[in-house]
């Protein structure tokens, strides 16, 4: 598939080496599972994965020069497809369940509840959504603890009882941590807990100092820094024979204001919409019975040389959510986007903080696809 201006979206590469086969791989070299290992990990009885929010692979080895640890690193290591969309809602849930969003639900950050009339957002939750409805499949915590394999999350304690957490990371022991030195500490207690063990652990500052400041801005690459220092204070804590995996959940690219088209006032893209989902760099269209043909014929003709704009089935068979369960496919937008480039459609009036934003991610550009995988110990 091809736009105009004849670029080619960095579709996920599912199956092969994506977040979810990351998961997948995890609990091979645990010895969980004889199933699919896709990245062929050493066989192990520990593994710390530390997930660094907002890392992308493309600005690991720009900034090489504020992260000496994980630069040297990634010397060795090799860049992982995200999933559509890009973002943490569903890049945690295709970690945190070995499968891609069309078959784990958690197709972006605000998707529609199908028969309700209004949105679901990942972050933020609804407290009428059950997240083990929304979500009902096993999680990788539960097989492993099935298999004897103690799972733990080190993470912020806000973030212990989210409703994302219920629905793609139960099954864990929860240990909370609110600094980088806690999160070092408590993930090498945790490796020393049980002979055999899988711990994950969560960084969120780099992600949110991308989108307020700006990923090539001063503030991002201090905060690079900091983060290199806590994957190596991660690395120097764990016991031997245990297997680091430094990973993330999306890239990230600056959006200047004048690469915005703003929904909100622009009456042609809300035309014929009952929702607007998404995010700015991967929107779910939702359109009104019987309008979504009118609604994919305006957004293409609006913005469609600046994102790749599919209706739903066509999305679906192009791969970008991998396999999609049929019972799930009405979360998905009857018109999907996915700017090219460094464009994003925003809504002013409706989402005011979201737009406001600089740094984004979401879309099928490696920049916000390309996540890196590195490596440390039990070779």
């Amino acid at each position: 598939m091809t736009d105009p201006l004849g670029s080619m979206p960095s579709l996920p590469r599912y199956g092969e080496s994506s977040l979810a086969d990351l998961a997948a791989s995890l609990l091979a070299a645990l010895g969980v599972v004889a199933g699919p290992d896709p990245l062929q990990l050493p066989s192990v009885n520990r593994i710390c994965l530390l997930v660094i929010d907002g890392l992308g692979w493309e600005l690991l080895r720009t900034h090489s020069a504020a992260a000496p640890f994980l630069s040297e690193l990634a010397a060795a290591g090799r860049p992982l497809t995200a999933g559509f969309p890009a973002t943490t809602v569903t890049s945690l849930a295709s970690l945190g369940t070995g499968r891609p969003p069309g078959q784990h639900g958690l197709l972006g950050y605000q998707v529609a509840i199908p028969g309700q009339g209004k949105l679901l957002n990942g972050l933020l939750w609804d407290k009428s959504v059950d997240p083990l409805a929304w979500q009902p499949g096993q999680t990788i915590y539960e097989r492993a603890a099935a298999a004897g394999v103690s799972a733990y999350r080190v993470a912020a304690s806000a973030l212990e009882q989210t409703g994302l957490s219920q629905a793609v990371m139960r099954g864990t022991s929860y240990r909370p941590a609110d600094s980088l030195g806690a999160l070092a500490a408590e993930a090498a207690a945790a490796l020393r807990a049980a002979d055999r063990a899988l711990v994950t652990v969560y960084h969120g500052d780099l992600d949110s100092t991308g989108h307020v400041f700006g990923c090539g801005s001063d503030a991002w690459q201090y905060q690079l820094g900091q983060v290199d220092k806590l994957a190596e204070h991660v690395a120097s804590g764990i016991p031997a024979g245990t297997l680091l995996c430094v990973t993330a959940d999306h890239g990230m690219v600056d959006v200047g204001r004048a690469d915005r088209i703003d929904a909100d006032t622009t009456p042609a893209l809300r035309e014929g919409v009952a929702l607007l989902g998404g995010e700015p760099r991967a929107r779910h269209v939702y359109a009104v019975p019987g309008a979504a043909a009118d609604v994919l014929q305006a957004w293409r003709a609006i913005i469609g040389s600046r994102a790749w704009v599919l209706p739903r089935e066509e999305a679906i068979s192009g791969g970008w959510f991998g396999p999609v369960e049929p019972w799930l496919a009405d979360r998905i937008g009857d018109v999907v986007a996915a700017p090219i480039g460094p464009w994003a459609v925003i809504a002013s009036q409706a989402e005011r903080l979201e737009s406001s934003l600089i740094g984004m991610h979401g879309s099928l550009t490696s920049a916000d696809q390309l996540v890196p995988l590195l490596r440390l110990g039990a070779s």
